[in-house]
Order: C-alpha cells, then structure tokens, then sequence
C-alpha cells in the first residue's frame, strides 16, 4: 500500500493539488504559495516523523502531474538515513507519471546515510513526447564533518524514464556497498558527495544549453598539466604534477535527438554543488517562482 499519493490538476486555470495522502513515516506539507504569486507552480515538501529514514522504513508515493501543470518537491533539509538494526534495510520508492506540457522538478537537499545503514532508492517516471522532468539525486558519505565517511553498509538508487509506449528512455543506477576487495572510503579517494541531474523536455531546452557550455568552461581547466619545465623537454612522469580539483562534474545527452541531458558531479564537500545548483537552475525562477535552493 502506498505511503502517500499526490495528485495535481488544473483548477481555474491554476496547477492544483486535488489529492493529498500521506501516512507514517511520511508527510507531505503543501504550502499555499511559494515565492512569486504570480507563477503557476506547486510546491510539495516530504518530511520523514522523527527527522529522518529509521532501519526498516519502506515508503512508497505515486505522483501524477496533469497536463499543463509544475510542481516542485522538494525537502526542507537532508535526508538521514540512520544505523541498520539487525540488518534491516530501508527503502523509498515514486512513482511518477507527467502529463501534457507538465513540468515536474525533484529538487531535494542530499541524503545522508550514517554508519551500517542499508539504504535503497528508486524513482520511476513515465512521461510523453513534451512532458518536461528536472531531477536532482544526489548523497554525501554520511556525517563527514563527525568522522563518518562511506561508513554505511549499502546504498542503491535507481532513476528509470520510460515513455508513453513502455519503451525505457533513461535507466540508470548508483550501488555503493562495502566489499571484501576495497572499501567505499578507498573507491571514492577524498571525495565526500556524490551528484546526479536529469533534464528532460522541451521547457529545459534552455538550461540544457546553459550547463553543456558551463561544464565545459569550468572542467576545461581543471586537468591540465602544471610543470616549470618547457613541454619539449618533458623527459619523466615524476616531472608532471596534477591537482585534485574540489569539484568534478561532466554531462551528457542520451535519448533520441538528444532529447535528455545527464550531469554527474563529485565534490568534496555539499557547499560547491549546492553553488553550482543555484547558478545552474536560477533560470528556471519563471516556471518554478522561486529560486532553487536559496
């Protein structure tokens, strides 16, 4: 049985929230308007009772988007995930379906998962030939700033899309366990967050464009050589020098016509993705009325 359930329609001439269902763990919190009042979007926040994901947790949500509608959800702050208990896992699974010129943006703070947690994440979104579809899935190593880092046993996310026909558009998942070869903390080196966007249709054609060229200005720099010594006289590998950048990211397009676009980032700390999300989605203020993560 579903742990919540949101419906938006058109009221009006308005994107409105028809239906509200939410149980324990979960809540839903619908506020009557966010930023701009004169912009046609929804916003929806998901809080978990207790403040974060206890061992044993499954949640479950169904979201449709009628056509012609926005909506945000969204997280009031990171989503913790807390110690396994007997080896129990946790889960969170939705469920979307965007209608006709609809817009749907998941645009959370980051999961967090601390020390033996078992964390398993899927989202599955089914949209037509103009639905248009933000996400923004992204975890840290746990509560670094405290000394825990990759300490957790599992996490898994996966984000499928499939099309009006059943055929898959986009599928894609993240599994980070411990192992007996190599730990989590030695796989991922110094980095402690993890990012994945997906932009998706034809209202994102825009911000597409926008992070293509801003990727590649900003990376462009980043691996370069660093030597004292003239390049034709390079004689040893011990003479090149590399510097680990703080904030790795890269994109790419997939699906017909490169319809879709997918940025991954590594950083080592949130601050820098929570800048590069700011900057990178401030044009999308219009349809969504507020700026964010501000």
């Amino acid at each position: 049985m579903d742990t919540g359930s949101i419906e938006v329609a058109k009221v009006g001439g308005k994107s409105t929230v028809t239906r509200c269902f939410s149980k324990y763990p979960l809540k839903f919190i619908v506020p009557n308007k966010v930023g701009n009042r004169n912009a046609d979007c929804v916003w929806i926040y998901s809080l978990s009772y207790g403040g974060g994901i206890v061992s044993g947790d499954s949640i479950k949500c169904n979201f449709t988007i009628g056509d012609g509608c926005t909506t945000v959800l969204t997280t009031q702050a990171s989503t913790k995930v807390y110690k396994s208990v007997a080896s129990k896992g946790s889960e969170q699974i939705l469920e979307a379906r965007v209608g006709h010129e609809a817009l749907l943006a998941i645009i959370p703070d980051p999961v967090t998962c601390f020390t033996t947690a078992r964390y398993t994440q899927k989202q599955v979104f089914r949209v037509l030939s103009d639905s248009n579809l933000l996400v923004v899935d992204w975890f840290t190593s746990g509560r670094y700033d405290s000394g825990e880092r990759w300490n957790f046993e599992s996490y898994k996310s996966t984000n499928n899309i499939f099309c009006e026909d059943g055929q898959p558009l986009f599928l894609d998942t993240i599994l980070l366990e411990k192992g007996a070869i190599s730990s989590i903390s030695e796989c991922m080196q110094d980095y402690q967050v993890t990012a994945m966007i997906v932009v998706l249709g034809p209202k994102m054609k825009q911000l597409q464009n926008q992070v293509l060229e801003n990727v590649e200005n900003m990376m462009s720099g980043y691996f370069q050589v660093k030597t004292n010594i003239p390049r034709l006289s390079m004689r040893t590998n011990s003479e090149f020098c590399f510097t680990k950048p703080s904030f790795i990211a890269s994109c790419s397009t997939f699906g017909p016509k490169g319809v879709g676009l997918i940025v991954r980032i590594a950083a080592l700390t949130t601050e820098p993705v929570y800048q590069f999300l700011r900057h990178q989605l401030a044009c999308l203020e219009p349809y969504l009325g507020a700026l964010p993560y501000t």
